[in-house]
């Protein structure tokens, strides 16, 4: 098997090469960035970039309006700047039209305009593309480019995170000629701006980009972006191989922490081993990841709807302990509330301090009421199977049991969408850096199947703290209410919050400029390799 991938990917190499000699250049293969997408990418039109494989390669092929720095501040992109109204509903943005589309024979050197924005939101929202993203411009009146270089956004109520928002990679700017050509073959054809160019694609197998030579953004020294000639993708499905491959020298880094290696790489404190220092660096930092546990407040189950059995499974387990023993170290135990640590918002009161002896006298009152001994079926997917078993051994020293139902993350997914689930285990990453799109998934009018409240809260002061702070104009005024909603969630017991996740990543000591970001975008711009 091994054999095989060093074969592979020295295919790839002769490909590249092969590739730029037609082109009149020769690639620096001590330039070519690569890594493996164990999860595919199944498409790289950027309305439909939904998961981060798709997000991760269409980031380096196109731009939108705004983008995110790695503070989390919306920056200029295509957008040389913006204005907003006194009532907040009007985004006036300028654009940059010296800004050219990737080479293709039917552009001709065009730049972008606001008409090709105007062009590329109206198809995000188009029922026959079908997009998943659509939902990003649900909040706006309207849109139009008043000429080439003012594209004009009217909301129809204020909306403090949608600046957020346009910095996904949904509202990716297209070209109208490209899509009229390719069809719905522009996945596999992509044309933008972004600071690498589509080469090749063979699904399943390898994806190839080039370097954009007419990228528009610069370093501080007024050098050109990217460093990089190329990078190349493999999609080996297994992380256990990307691991080997990350270890020969094969692929550049690697992303996450997976149970096949995790003892292998790190030690009992989350560092990384001595036998790796030589060749691998260790990255890692807050991740915008909440993992939880949820019930569904509308279940007719006595023990779920019991606050006395929610808040004693809430301080039964010790986190601190799962986090050392099953994660190495890596992530932050959830003491807090639901909003992760790294976003503003995020409360540093401990809430739910473990208390075994506290626990069970909840659970000894559920009893004395109820006449019923505790016990409940928790759904999980396998990935998070090893979880679910510790806070079952946990538990049941304070007297509940925990039944642990293993399905696919797919049924999961539609099951706790269709209130078929009275207990199971969740997590949420934020779409857009904002504690609101946190908070959305306990406002009532966000039921699920039709919205991301899976938990079916349903509280009137929540309602209106939560509908408060969208018109809130002022950032700490937000976080005030934001921290309110967020004490509201625990204090009712909703969800049982396992620990905020951290963005971590093994580089190859060959790699020089790569940055983190808690929203854990692969930004390869500024990349540098060892020769």
């Amino acid at each position: 098997m091994i054999i095989k991938q060093d074969i592979l990917f020295k295919i790839l190499l002769i490909i590249l090469f092969i590739l730029s000699c037609k082109e009149g250049k020769q690639v620096d293969t001590s330039k070519v960035f690569r890594y493996n997408e164990h999860k595919n990418i199944n498409s790289l039109d950027p309305v439909y970039a939904k998961d981060i494989a798709n997000i991760w390669a269409v980031n380096q092929i196109f731009n939108g309006l705004v983008e995110m720095d790695d503070q989390l501040n919306v920056v200029p992109s295509i957008a040389k700047k913006w204005e907003i109204s006194d009532d907040s509903k009007k985004y006036i943005f300028t654009i940059n039209t010296d800004i050219e589309f990737h080479p293709h024979p039917k552009l001709k050197n065009r730049k972008v305009t606001a008409y090709d924005f105007e062009y590329s939101f109206n198809r995000l929202i188009n029922p026959e593309v079908a997009a998943p993203g659509a939902w990003v411009l649900e909040k706006v009146e309207s849109f139009s480019a008043i000429n080439d270089s003012i594209f004009e956004i009217n909301l129809k109520k204020p909306f403090n995170a949608f600046l957020g928002i346009l910095t996904m990679k949904y509202c990716s700017v297209v070209p109208k000629e490209i899509i009229e050509l390719y069809g719905e073959d522009f996945r596999s054809n992509p044309i933008g701006t972004g600071p690498f160019m589509f080469k090749r694609w063979e699904e399943n197998i390898k994806l190839v980009l080039r370097k954009n030579p007419n990228y528009f953004q610069k370093d501080e020294f007024g050098e050109s972006l990217p460093y990089l000639e190329a990078v190349s993708i493999t999609f080996l499905n297994e992380k256990q191989s990307e691991f080997l491959q990350l270890i020969k020298g094969k692929i550049d880094f690697i992303s996450g922490l997976d149970n096949s290696y995790k003892d292998e790489i790190l030690d009992f404190k989350g560092e990384l081993k001595d036998d790796y220092n030589n060749s691998l660096k260790m990255m890692r930092g807050p991740f915008l990841n909440t993992e939880y546990l949820a019930f569904f407040m509308d279940s007719e189950n006595i023990m779920t709807k019991s606050n006395l059995i929610r808040k004693a499974i809430n301080i039964g387990f010790d986190k601190e302990k799962m986090i050392k023993f099953l994660r190495n170290g890596i992530g932050i135990p959830a003491n807090g509330g639901f909003i992760p640590f790294g976003l503003p918002g995020y409360s540093e009161k401990n809430y739910n301090k473990y208390d075994v002896e506290k626990a069970k006298k909840y659970v000894d009152e559920f009893i004395k009421i109820s006449g019923k001994s505790p016990s409940l079926k928790l759904t999980t997917s396998s990935n998070y199977l090893i979880f679910c078993e510790y806070i079952q051994k946990e538990l049941e020293k304070i007297g509940i049991e925990i039944i642990i139902d293993v399905i696919p993350g797919s049924a999961l997914k539609q099951a706790k969408a269709n209130g078929k689930l009275n207990f199971f285990r969740a997590s949420w990453i934020a779409d857009y850096p904002d504690a609101e799109n946190y908070l959305s998934l306990f406002y009532s009018k966000n039921f699920a199947p039709n919205g991301p409240n899976y938990t079916h809260f349903n509280d009137k002061n929540y309602d209106e703290l939560y509908e408060k702070s969208l018109e809130e104009n002022k950032k700490q005024n937000r976080e005030i209410l934001y921290k309110k909603m967020d004490s509201i969630i625990i204090s009712k017991s909703i969800i049982v919050p396992l620990f905020y996740d951290e963005v971590i990543r093994f580089v190859s000591n060959d790699i020089n400029g790569m940055k983190i970001n808690a929203t854990n975008l692969l930004d390869l711009r500024t990349v540098k390799k060892k020769n």
